[in-house]
């Protein structure tokens, strides 16, 4: 600190040594010729030293997808009792989220199955029998679904 107690703020002496002048890039893969890093201590060839700027050289890294985010168990049901007959398809056990959410899966289940169909109690239900293209709608979200029951 100065003398008056502020602190400088030129900059202040430089480092003793530089903490990267030891790394050379010897057996390191040769980035694209001509290609620059911006800010990267100004214009120059391509420094292999950072994997985002080895990207698209044509390296034979493979790059393996995330995998799949799960969200949770759902169990898909067929019921007909209490619906004068009628076949329906319910999706329950949602853990974590909210009734915005599942109503916006509803809604892409409905235009999908080209049917009707609500969230009540908290629970998704689509007329008829739509357990297939259900569970491959909430595959896509990231849930597990079981086809429990008959």
């Amino acid at each position: 600190m100065a003398a008056d107690g502020k602190i400088p703020m030129d900059g202040g002496p430089a480092f003793g040594q530089n903490p990267f002048g030891a790394l050379s890039a010897a057996g390191l893969p040769a980035g694209k010729p001509g290609s620059t890093v911006a800010g990267a201590g100004g214009p120059g060839p391509i420094s292999s030293l950072g994997a985002k700027a080895n990207q698209g050289s044509g390296s034979a890294t493979p790059v393996t997808p995330a995998p799949p985010k799960n969200r949770g168990r759902v169990d898909i049901t067929r019921e007909t009792g209490g619906r004068g007959g009628k076949t329906v398809t319910v999706v329950s056990g949602f853990t974590g989220i909210g009734l915005p959410e599942k109503e916006a899966l509803a809604k892409k289940m409905r235009g999908t199955c080209g049917c009707g169909g609500t969230v009540k109690d908290g629970t998704i239900v689509i007329q008829g029998d739509q357990r297939e293209t259900v569970a491959r709608i909430l595959s896509e979200a990231g849930f597990r679904p079981v086809f429990v029951g008959g």
